[in-house]
């Protein structure tokens, strides 16, 4: 599968990207949401600087770059690292880091990293004049949260259909948004904000450009739906219980190393549907709200 990445190149590019990257999702193969730990530095991307095994993840956007927090449980005190990378999908050096106060050792391509003792109940990340400052959850060490996944994955394949919004942005300044029903088992039909859209049945589609422009139809690799958005699934942890739009929800926090990008998803405690999910990768910062499960209209040509 090739990675859901959307360069920062301006907003009508990040529109057309929005369906490609959906769409070679597609038709891979079901996501894994097993993969095993991985060591400490360890990475399937050269240059990207994915968290360290047993790491409690958090990522955020950060103008086109994404910066990221893994924090790892050491008995009374905590291995903290800071990845950071850059629009083209490597690791960005040179920056002064401060984690929780400390000045962090680069540790390789965009990672930066310290040990810090008594364990803090929260940890500034500091770079330049930007500060985020992230809570650690309670109590710590956080739940595993791997096996909820799982059958969160399980409840996505087994669905009919859902819907869903997408808000997907590059940097601060490029971003879409767009409407998705999807049907199983082959069926997909998306609209972007901008007016384009696009109808996907078993090997036929049919795409237009705008609102008013007519439909054309091509091939289409037939595509398996629904399934979740991440390709694997490493630390998925249990940072908070809440609601959501009236529904008790876990939050969950893990890394995708297939992807390679980093997630945190809200599960219905009940049907273990994901609500919500939101995505940091390279250059690529995206926010799912999720709806109509198995009561999605169907799909048809049009």
């Amino acid at each position: 599968m090739k990675p859901r990445v959307v360069i920062a190149v301006g907003a009508l590019l990040v529109a057309a990207l929005v369906a490609a990257a959906f769409l070679a999702r597609s038709k891979s193969t079901p996501a894994s949401v097993s993969a095993p730990p991985q060591p400490a530095g360890a990475t399937r991307h050269p240059g990207f600087p994915s968290p360290p095994a047993g790491a409690v993840v958090y990522a955020r956007e950060w103008g086109g770059s994404a910066l990221a927090l893994g924090v790892v449980p050491e008995g009374s005190h905590v291995l903290v690292e800071a990845s950071v990378v850059g629009p083209q999908g490597k690791g960005v050096p040179g920056l002064r880091v401060s984690l929780a106060g400390r000045d962090a050792a680069a540790c390789g391509l965009g990672c930066y990293r310290a040990r810090l003792s008594p364990s803090p109940r929260a940890i500034d990340v500091r770079i330049g004049s930007l500060t985020w400052h992230v809570p650690l959850p309670k109590p710590w060490p956080p739940r595993d949260g791997r096996a909820l996944v799982e059958r969160a994955a399980a409840t996505w394949r087994g669905l009919r259909s859902l819907s869903f919004h997408e808000r997907l942005a590059s940097d601060l300044e490029h971003s879409v948004t767009s409407t998705w029903r999807v049907q199983a088992p082959d069926r997909v039909a998306y609209e972007v904000g901008t007016g384009s859209a696009g109808i996907v049945v078993g090997p036929r589609r049919w795409d237009k450009a705008t609102r008013k422009t007519p439909w054309v139809e091509s091939p289409q690799t037939p595509l398996t739906q629904p399934v979740p958005p991440w390709v694997a699934v490493t630390d998925a942890h249990v940072l908070s219980t809440g609601t959501l739009r009236g529904r008790a929800v876990w939050h969950i926090s893990f890394f995708d190393p297939g992807t390679p990008a980093w997630f945190q998803v809200a599960i219905d405690r009940q049907s273990y549907r994901t609500l919500d999910s939101r995505m940091i990768t390279t250059a690529h910062f995206m926010h799912d709200v999720y709806a109509g499960f198995n009561t999605t209209p169907p799909i048809s040509p049009p």
